[in-house]
């Protein structure tokens, strides 16, 4: 599994390497080496994730520009001892939260997904953490992604059918179901919990 991390890891810098040069290069031989090292990255990717290639290429290698991280937003939301989890539409629970929109800010964002997925209106409250996701969350993935964790209020808002959550419940950390680990792990719960209790809780980030 090291060994694996490894090389994607480095198939992830030869594709940010290539995307920047196909970005920024002029001559049309260059054009062409670079896509040829993007397709290397790609196979690699592959080879060591056992994902088919047209679904990397898909994932991986779909997006021109300067390479940049993604933004995820999550809320926390604690009441009565108990966090606020939604329920996926593969049976798997998470806090609610999603890709930060164009434009939409990390506080914009986070109201608009916990609307969406709860029905709750909420308030932010502080920013609990900033993580890079492929150090805390599996499995890895081709681009950076930096989760934002976020201390938030709600009011009593019912809970509205949506296409992304079949509803929400509150759980104690003792009864925290099965979690969409990718979006959110155990220890990301328990740190929020954290969080919660600090009152003097600084921002923790990568």
């Amino acid at each position: 599994m090291e060994d694996n991390n490894k090389w994607i890891q480095w198939a992830i810098e030869l594709q940010a390497i290539a995307q920047i040069g196909l970005t920024y290069s002029k001559d049309k031989f260059d054009l062409e080496r670079f896509q040829r090292v993007r397709e290397i990255s790609a196979e690699i990717m592959s080879e060591k994730s056992s994902l088919n290639i047209e679904i990397v290429k898909d994932l991986f290698c779909n997006e021109i520009g300067f390479q940049t991280p993604k933004l995820d937003t999550r809320a926390a939301i604690i009441k009565d001892d108990k966090i606020l989890l939604v329920k996926e539409n593969n049976g798997q629970w998470s806090l609610p939260g999603g890709w930060v929109d164009v434009n939409e800010s990390i506080k914009t964002n986070i109201i608009k997904e916990v609307k969406e997925e709860s029905g709750y209106n909420a308030t932010p409250l502080k920013i609990v953490a900033i993580q890079d996701r492929n150090k805390h969350n599996t499995p890895v993935y081709a681009y950076g992604i930096c989760k934002v964790f976020v201390l938030c209020d709600i009011d009593n808002s019912p809970f509205k059918s949506n296409i992304e959550t079949l509803e929400r419940k509150f759980f104690s950390i003792n009864e925290i179901p099965k979690l969409a680990e990718g979006k959110n792990t155990f220890k990301q719960i328990e740190m929020c919990f954290n969080a919660y209790y600090d009152k003097n809780w600084t921002t923790l980030f990568d």
